[in-house]
C-alpha cells in the first residue's frame, strides 16, 4: 500500500473533526506529562471536545479550502488539535485554564465560528466564560430588576394600604380643588356669549 492510502484515513478523520466545527485551537503540548495530559482530555471530553495529536501536514491537507486552513502558518512543531462542535469557546477556555499550571501547554492559535485568532487572540477568547455561565448570567441580570420591583410592591402592600389610602385622600382633594374652577369656568362661558 501506498504512503498516501496510509494516510487519507487519518485525513478523512480530521476532516470529519472539523466538518460543522464551531471552533478548531491548535495547541502547543510537548513536556506535559501522563497525568496532566489525562486531566486535560477528561474535561475536554466531558465538554464535547475532541482533542487529538496529528501531524501537521495532515492537518493541512484536511483543512485545505476551509476556514480552518487559516491555521496553516501556526502548524509547526508538535501539535493537537483541539476541536467543538458545540461551544465555541470551550476549547479555548479549557486549554487556557490548565496551561496556567502547565508551562509546557500553550495555545497556538485558532479559528472561531470562522474567524482567525492569533496567540493573543484566542488567549482573549479563551477568557470568555462557556454558554451555560452566560445564560445564567443573562437570567440574573433579566431576574434582578423583577425581584426589586416585586419587593417594593411586597413592602407597599404589608404597610395595610396606609400608602394607597393616602394616595387616595390626595386624589379627592386634588377633583375638590378642580371642582370649583371648573364651575366658575362654566359660569363665565354663558356671559361671553
Amino acid at each position: 500500500m501506498a504512503k498516501v492510502e496510509l494516510k487519507q484515513p487519518i485525513v478523512d478523520e480530521i476532516k470529519e473533526m472539523l466538518d460543522g466545527a464551531q471552533s478548531a485551537v491548535a495547541v502547543k503540548y510537548l513536556g506535559i506529562t501522563v497525568e496532566q495530559d489525562t486531566k486535560l482530555r477528561k474535561e475536554l471530553r466531558e465538554n464535547g471536545v475532541s482533542y487529538k495529536v496529528f501531524k501537521n501536514t495532515l492537518i493541512k491537507r484536511a483543512a485545505e479550502g476551509t476556514e480552518f486552513a487559516a491555521l496553516d502558518p501556526d502548524l509547526e512543531g508538535p501539535t493537537a488539535l483541539a476541536v467543538s462542535k458545540t461551544d465555541a469557546t470551550a476549547p479555548a477556555r479549557i486549554v487556557a485554564k490548565y496551561a496556567k499550571d502547565i508551562q509546557a501547554l500553550e495555545l497556538k492559535s485558532g479559528v472561531v465560528e470562522g474567524q482567525y485568532y492569533d496567540k493573543a487572540g484566542i488567549s482573549t477568547i479563551a477568557t470568555i466564560p462557556g454558554r451555560e455561565e452566560l445564560i445564567s448570567k443573562l437570567l440574573g441580570s433579566l431576574k434582578s430588576p423583577l425581584s426589586n420591583f416585586a419587593r417594593v410592591l411586597n413592602q407597599i402592600a404589608e404597610q395595610g394600604g396606609g400608602a394607597s389610602a393616602a394616595a387616595n385622600d390626595t386624589a379627592e382633594e386634588a377633583k375638590e380643588a378642580e371642582a370649583p374652577a371648573v364651575e366658575e369656568a362654566a359660569a363665565e362661558a354663558p356671559a361671553a356669549e
